[in-house]
């Protein structure tokens, strides 16, 4: 059984306790208007031009055989529709400026791979996290890869969106310690506008989840992506809040209110794509306190919220 893997992140610290390696996966069901990582959401893997790497050799060129590089002044450009997903061009790349993105693994490999950070693991009470795009679309390989981590003693967390099946979700918790459940909207209508996909199968796989960390012991954590003009506002806030609190109170020991930052600008570039979050701004310091206040209230669980990530500096006008 070989896996389609996006990337592997090495000493994270952002997707679970301690010192973690995150592996994301390839594939989505979902397509955010604010996605961070648009080069996961194909299953197929890809190639990304990276200007600072380019020499303009035009060897990528050269050596695509479905003619879909072209090499002008503004740099190589590929045409998505004609690309055949060979990779040759990245293979023919001298300099890595055609960046192959999405490497099939055995689950064996795989696991040999992260048990080397085994002792960061245990020393930091970290481990590894399957995040994606959306692992769950690869559930039978990560399950089969949490199984082999947890043999061996490590910690695991699934990070999902939550959009598939429950039986998929059910057959990696039986060997995950921590779910990452992501919950963005609660408004069906709104979610559908942003991500193309309505949330009644997330709400619901939400609740059957808490019911089966409750019996097992396994920890959730919420998490809640605040973009301008799309989640960020109180309603959604309090609104996710209560369904937390009639719900899930007694398994999430954690909601997470995440910042929306634009560091994922350059993948868009590098995908020959337009972002239309690309001049959006940082949030502010007091819009997250204020949603931070408007959740504790909603979920009625003060030490249960927090903010992360990055906001525009106070003298910024």
């Amino acid at each position: 059984m070989d896996g389609r893997i996006l990337d592997i992140q090495k000493m994270s610290t952002e997707d679970g306790p301690g010192i973690r390696t995150t592996v994301f996966f390839k594939g989505c069901n979902l397509q955010c208007a604010w996605c961070h990582n648009p080069e996961s959401i194909s299953a197929k893997s890809r190639v990304l031009w990276v200007r600072e790497r380019c020499i303009g050799c035009g060897c990528c060129v050269k050596g695509c055989p479905a003619g879909a590089l072209a090499f002008d002044g503004n740099g190589a450009w590929v045409d998505r529709e004609k690309c055949a997903g060979c990779l040759k061009c990245a293979e023919n790349c001298p300099t890595g400026a055609m960046e192959r993105k999405g490497i099939e693994y055995t689950c064996d490999a795989l696991a040999a791979e992260l048990l080397k950070d085994k002792a960061y693991y245990e020393k930091s009470g970290g481990g590894v996290t399957a995040s994606g795009g959306e692992p769950l679309l690869q559930a039978d390989f990560v399950r089969g890869l949490f199984q082999l981590l947890r043999d061996a003693g490590v910690h695991t967390a699934l990070d999902t969106a939550g959009n598939v099946p429950f039986d998929k979700m059910e057959s990696v918790l039986q060997y995950s310690n921590l779910l990452l459940l992501d919950i963005k909207l609660l408004d069906g209508k709104q979610h559908k506008k942003f991500t193309g996909a309505g949330n009644a199968l997330i709400l619901e796989n939400a609740v059957k989840a808490a019911e089966y960390a409750v019996q097992r012991g396994i920890d959730i954590w919420i998490r809640t992506p605040v973009i301008p003009g799309a989640t960020d506002s109180g309603q959604n806030i309090a609104a996710i809040g209560k369904f937390i609190s009639q719900n899930l109170h007694l398994a999430v020991k954690r909601w997470e209110l995440c910042a929306f930052n634009n560091l994922c600008r350059d993948k868009y570039e590098r995908l020959g794509s337009e972002w239309d979050y690309r001049g959006t701004p940082l949030m502010q310091r007091v819009d997250m306190e204020r949603l931070r206040a408007a959740a504790e209230d909603s979920a009625g669980t003060p030490d249960l919220v927090l903010w992360t990530g990055a906001v525009q500096r106070e003298d910024t006008k």
